[in-house]
């Protein structure tokens, strides 16, 4: 089995760095819909309010998540 140096590795690693940092709005999102469901379930009179901030919520984490793609293929 050969050792594979880095002068043999080829491609562009941004993108694999770019999906090792996409696992934080992954758990971001799901931590915004569980408390979401947590918060309904306790005062479920608020689930109006509750579903308002959490879809405000979701989309700033989105945004944070399509601005590192962006930013991705700006600085390639």
């Amino acid at each position: 089995m050969d050792i594979i140096t880095l002068a043999e590795v080829s491609g562009n690693l941004s993108a694999i760095g770019y999906g090792l940092a996409a696992i934080g709005p992954g758990i971001g999102v799901g931590i915004v819909f569980g408390k979401a469901i947590e918060s309904t379930a306790r005062q479920p009179e608020l689930s109006g309010k509750i579903q308002t901030l959490m879809w405000i919520g979701f989309g700033l984490i989105e945004f944070l998540a399509l601005l590192g793609i962006v930013a991705g293929f700006i600085f390639a």
